[in-house]
């Protein structure tokens, strides 16, 4: 062996082999994940003939009349009387007309949608304002019995939600909040809070605190220092927290069935009961489904390098 040259492998630098292997994991899981939600997205296109075939249809014409099911309300009507209409000017009217149908109105989905984003965009911001705040008192100040405080909100994660739904459910019938915005909100903001505590206490107890006493010295209120220098730099652990409670309050369902029926019932809870001619329209539902999805998903995605940053914010200690 010449001298002078080293055989030495590092134990950081991974290996090709491991690379490959690495690599072709990744793409698999990807693939695994991925395919559901791209036969949805299909599905959405589909006729609803094509939808239930079996064996199932990849290559198929694609059709907009489960998007125009999951917007409009149809009604069967006699020749007759398809015949005394004027002609059909949208599209969904045509189709409808195409099936001795015609649209009686819109359907629901649009209101249950908004529900769905002023209820779970309201209970993150009210989850992550309030645990940061939370927060930061455990993590700056000595709190008397902070440890058995802390455990305790950390057991309310302990139990299912579900467990304790028919208490809320008699709470919320009697205080008048069934069916509410408002109670729904009150409702994710108390299950998502105990997690954003945990989660921001981790971020805040990275921060050092000379910078706030640099802060304070220079004149800086306990409030000033917090807003001008703590809140800065828990940036990326407040995106990371308000995205995994906006995640569970965007998708609840069980809570949402319960104590929703009409004026505040959600999304989740509304697409699985679109009905359409003859039993389920699976084209409509899968429809409701994708376009369900647009908004947490462009909101991760907008957020994503605060995400990975807030994931391995403290990581690496020095």
């Amino acid at each position: 062996m010449s001298k002078g040259i080293s055989t030495a492998h590092s134990v950081v630098e991974p290996s090709d082999t491991s690379r490959w292997v690495a690599g072709l994991l990744v793409a698999l899981y990807a693939l695994i994940t991925i395919t559901p939600l791209v036969w949805i997205i299909l599905t959405g296109f589909k006729s609803p003939s094509d939808a239930i075939s079996y064996p199932p249809k990849v290559w198929f014409e694609p059709s907009m009349q489960g998007y125009c099911n999951l917007f409009t309300t149809r009604s069967r009507q006699t020749a007759e009387y398809l015949a005394s209409l004027p002609p059909a000017t949208e599209k969904c009217d045509r189709m409808a007309r195409a099936e001795s149908m015609v649209v009686a109105g819109k359907s629901n989905y649009i209101p249950r949608f908004v529900n769905s984003l002023i209820i779970a965009f309201g209970s993150t911001v009210l989850s992550v304002g309030f645990g940061v705040m939370a927060a930061y008192a455990f993590s700056r100040f000595k709190v008397p019995l902070k440890d058995d405080l802390l455990f305790f909100i950390l057991s309310t994660r302990m139990m299912p939600p579900i467990a304790v739904a028919i208490p809320i459910y008699l709470m919320y019938r009697e205080l008048g909040l069934s069916d509410t915005r408002t109670g729904m909100i009150l409702l994710y903001t108390a299950v998502n809070i105990s997690l954003a505590v945990w989660l921001l206490k981790g971020f805040i107890d990275e921060i050092p605190r000379e910078y706030e006493e640099a802060a304070m010295v220079d004149g800086y209120t306990r409030l000033q220092a917090f807003r001008k220098v703590v809140l800065p730099q828990a940036t990326t652990g407040i995106v990371a927290t308000a995205i995994f409670c906006l995640i569970f309050a965007w998708n609840e369902y069980a809570f949402a069935v319960l104590l929703t029926s009409g004026e505040a019932q959600t999304a989740p809870p509304f697409i699985p009961i679109i009905i359409g001619e003859g039993g389920q329209d699976w084209p409509a539902v899968a429809a409701g489904t994708t376009l369900f999805l647009i908004p947490i998903l462009v909101f991760t995605v907008l957020m994503r390098k605060h995400l990975l940053r807030g994931i391995t914010f403290g990581a690496v200690r020095k």
